[in-house]
């Protein structure tokens, strides 16, 4: 008799819970023996007890292989069958709160159409939950449409055609135009400050200010708890706002002015990417040998790549990944703008050597569950190691070959590095890419080469048609004989 009694301790080693679940058990009529201010088990009788009682009173958690207990799998609390019908019954109270009667007969109906037979209960959660969030989004979003929202916009953006999209008109009015927290990534490098012929501005203030009007609206169609990758150097000009004459020259850091920005209008800075140009050609620099004080200075040669989030505090109840729950608490903010939740459902398949339920949120089922263990999802080592270093060096385009002729028929080109590793660290398989000033349409080239659906705008139809359609045919000819589709606003 004495070599089967076990301590506490001994006891929830053996059948691997918590001491919280223990009590609970011993509550339930778990047989034990008191010594002294302590407690012993009888492992048998232990055993007896556990397999005599129902799985649905059975309340341990199965934390690892217990198969050492000769227990039938039914008697373990958490480890049954579940299937899309049963989320729903399971579900519903809180479903009514939450949706109206015609929402949850549509979601009642989409996930009719699901054989579910032969899924397994992570594939069951997933589909529910996909479902459940896509009428919830669905709902947000024609809340927030704007005035100027044009269905068939929306309609050609989502297109499943794998085709490089153009639009062509304002990316302003396009943004407008468009449904809220639609488009998965971001990437860019803005039109520079009264640096090309075909982007002036008054002063260095009309130019920022009409910037942050598209980055306002960027904010509210970017999908939330996603990634604007924003590409700009600092600038050596006048900003006419003292003077316009020649000596009002002097250094304009645009870097430290975007920042400002894209935090006034809600998103989060994160990082600021160094791109390292290389060795400069320019020469201005030496002021003719003057090698004294105040006569030397470094060239600049490096541009600025910065990573914004975007996190829109939704209090809406979404399922736990785990076990499909709506039973959560909205337990804390784990960021500014990111709301966590915790599965409070005692059947769920996972719970902490503590008893608590699984503790989730958007952001973290983004991260955990969305990339499907697919492949082509993983990121390649070689981008990795390019890019392990805040500090990243590669060479600018070279646009003018040795005649003095510009090959790509554009004076601003963009390098696909930064979109490469944008769209690979920041978005799944089939999203949707938007670059907002598209100018030579790398980014949506790059998006479509890599499976994202690639979407760009540009204002300038007239003077960059022909040079964009030619690099879009050029490089992904070999995907489609027609690879891209245009609208106009």
């Amino acid at each position: 008799m004495k070599e089967t009694l076990l301590k506490e301790k001994d006891i929830c080693d053996y059948l691997k819970i918590s001491r919280t679940t223990l009590w609970r058990l011993k509550k339930k009529g778990l047989p034990s023996i008191q010594v002294g201010n302590s407690y012993r088990y009888d492992k048998n009788n232990v055993i007896n007890w556990i397999a005599s009682e129902t799985s649905e009173d059975y309340i341990i958690e199965r934390k690892g292989n217990i198969s050492t207990l000769d227990l039938p799998d039914e008697k373990i609390y958490n480890n049954y069958q579940i299937n899309l019908e049963y989320l729903i019954q399971s579900n519903i109270s809180y479903l009514r709160r939450i949706l109206n009667e015609d929402d949850i007969e549509k979601l009642q109906k989409i996930l009719s159409k699901h054989d579910d037979s032969s899924f397994d209960n992570q594939e069951v959660v997933k589909i529910f939950s996909k479902e459940y969030l896509a009428i919830i989004k669905k709902n947000y979003q024609r809340e927030a449409r704007t005035l100027f929202y044009d269905s068939d916009l929306n309609k050609y953006v989502n297109q499943q055609d794998n085709k490089v999209k153009i639009i062509w008109g304002d990316c302003l009015q396009f943004l407008r135009k468009m449904d809220s927290e639609s488009i998965h990534l971001m990437v860019t490098s803005p039109p520079y400050y009264n640096a090309r012929a075909y982007s002036q501005w008054e002063n260095l203030n009309e130019y920022l200010d009409s910037m942050k009007e598209i980055i306002q609206e960027s904010y509210r169609v970017l999908d939330n708890h996603r990634i604007w990758v924003f590409n700009v150097g600092d600038i050596f000009d006048n900003d006419n706002l003292t003077t316009k004459s020649v000596w009002g020259k002097k250094r304009i850091p645009l870097g430290a002015y975007f920042i400002k920005i894209f935090e006034d209008v809600g998103f989060e800075f994160v990082d600021d990417i160094i791109w390292d140009k290389g060795e400069v050609e320019s020469k201005r620099h030496m002021n003719n040998g003057i090698n004294y004080p105040f006569y030397q200075y470094p060239l600049n040669c490096y541009e600025h790549i910065m990573i914004f989030h975007k996190h829109r505090l939704d209090k809406t109840r979404i399922p736990c990944p785990v076990c499909g729950s709506l039973k959560v608490n909205g337990n804390t903010q784990s960021e500014i703008g990111i709301q966590s939740w915790e599965c409070k459902n005692h059947k769920c398949f996972v719970r902490s050597p503590h008893n608590r339920g699984k503790r989730f949120s958007l952001r973290t089922n983004l991260m955990q569950y969305y990339h499907n263990n697919d492949k082509k999802n993983l990121i390649e080592k070689e981008i990795i190691n390019k890019w392990r270093r805040d500090i990243s060096k590669f060479p600018p385009v070279i646009k003018i070959t040795h005649d003095k002729k510009n090959r790509l028929g554009h004076s601003a080109p963009f390098p696909a590095y930064i979109p490469e590793m944008a769209v690979k660290y920041f978005t799944f398989i089939g999203e949707k890419v938007l670059d907002p000033f598209a100018g030579s349409f790398t980014t949506p080239i790059v998006a479509r080469k890599l499976d994202r659906i690639g979407i760009g705008v540009e204002i300038n139809k007239e003077l960059f048609r022909g040079a964009i359609i030619k690099k879009i045919n050029d490089e992904l000819r070999f995907f489609d004989n027609v690879p891209y589709r245009e609208y106009e606003i």
